[in-house]
This record gives C-alpha cells, sequence and structure tokens, in this order.
C-alpha cells in the first residue's frame, strides 16, 4: 500500500471500548486520507452504535459502519483494535472477531493494538515470540503468552503494532500511518 489516502481501515470495537483510544486513531487516520469503517458485533447493545468508556464511567456513543459478522478482512488494509478493559475481553468471545484477526495476521496486513486490545493478540497466539507493549496491567498476561514486553509507548514487530495508553494515541496513529504505506510484512501469524 503506498499511500495511506488509499488504504481500507477497520476499526474493530464493541461495548466498552476506552474512548479515545477508538476516536483518536479513527479522527486521525481519516485526516490523513484513509477510509475507516468501524465494525461491531451484532451481540452490542443498540444495533446502530457501540458505547464508549470515558476513563470513570460510561462514555460517547460512536456510530457503527458494519456488523463483524458480514466482514470482509481481505478487503482492507489494516486492523485498529481500541482497548478498554470491557472491549477487548468482550471480543476475545466473539468467534467472528477471531476470525477475522486471525484473517490479517495470516496475511502480513497491519494490526494495531492499544491499551488492553493486546489480549486479543494473545487469545490467537500471535504474542510469541514478538517484541510488544500493553496497558501496564496486562504485562504480565502478555509476557506469559510468550512475547517480550517493553514500556515504550509504542512497539512495532512485523506489522503488528501495540501502544500502552491514551498518552500515546499520537505516536500509536502516526505508527499505524507509517506501517500501512510501508505495505504487507511477512505473514504476522
Amino acid at each position: 500500500m503506498p499511500s495511506i489516502t488509499q488504504a481500507k481501515i477497520l476499526i474493530m470495537a464493541t461495548d466498552g471500548f476506552e474512548q479515545s483510544e477508538l476516536e483518536v486513531p479513527k479522527a486521525k487516520l481519516a485526516e490523513a486520507g484513509a477510509q475507516v469503517t468501524v465494525a461491531a458485533p451484532q451481540s452490542r447493545q443498540k444495533p446502530d452504535s457501540i458505547r464508549g468508556w470515558d476513563e470513570t464511567d460510561w462514555g460517547r456513543p460512536v456510530a457503527v459502519d458494519a456488523d463483524i459478522e458480514s466482514i470482509d478482512a481481505s478487503a482492507y488494509d489494516a486492523l485498529v483494535l481500541p482497548g478498554g478493559q470491557i472491549n477487548p475481553d468482550k471480543l476475545r468471545l466473539e468467534p467472528k472477531a477471531l476470525e477475522i484477526l486471525r484473517s490479517f495476521l495470516a496475511s502480513g496486513k497491519v494490526v494495531a493494538a492499544i491499551c488492553h486490545a493486546p489480549w486479543l493478540l494473545v487469545e490467537v497466539g500471535a504474542a510469541k515470540g514478538r517484541k510488544m507493549t500493553s496497558y501496564a496491567s496486562i504485562k504480565t498476561d502478555v509476557i506469559n503468552a510468550g512475547a517480550e514486553w517493553h514500556d515504550l509507548p509504542v512497539v512495532t514487530d512485523k506489522g503488528i503494532v501495540t501502544s500502552r495508553n491514551p498518552g500515546d494515541l499520537d505516536a500509536f496513529s502516526a505508527k499505524i500511518i507509517e506501517e500501512v504505506q510501508e505495505g504487507r510484512h511477512d505473514r504476522a501469524a
């Protein structure tokens, strides 16, 4: 993928995503010219939106463009996984969400996970042998899954971008754009 302006980015989330971890990358990727689609499982609370978690309470809804059950991963260039405690924990119980993630990894496309979203990478076995970061509270989970954990704003390993928390969103978003423009990586799975 030579230009972010030609990229199609899938953001996969459900109710309980960390508000800024969906909204900031979505805005920055769109500002850079990418076409951004927000997809959520049909198990969400409302048919047309998902509700964020904003620090200590429920946040604002974000419109859903597609059900994950209808997503064809081959139509997208990158996958962004927002964190929050609730969102990735719910998504790792959704077979279609895991299928989409595995498809991106198998094809060498960019996968970006922030905060607690690396739990999804752990769930599909993609942490083993990788350099990664995450929210500090799941550091042990990531290490136990076989990753080499680093306390850095952004860590990239063969197209898998991980980041720690909302304070890293500018670096996270910039790295997603950079990785998409580099194109496919060696098989990430």
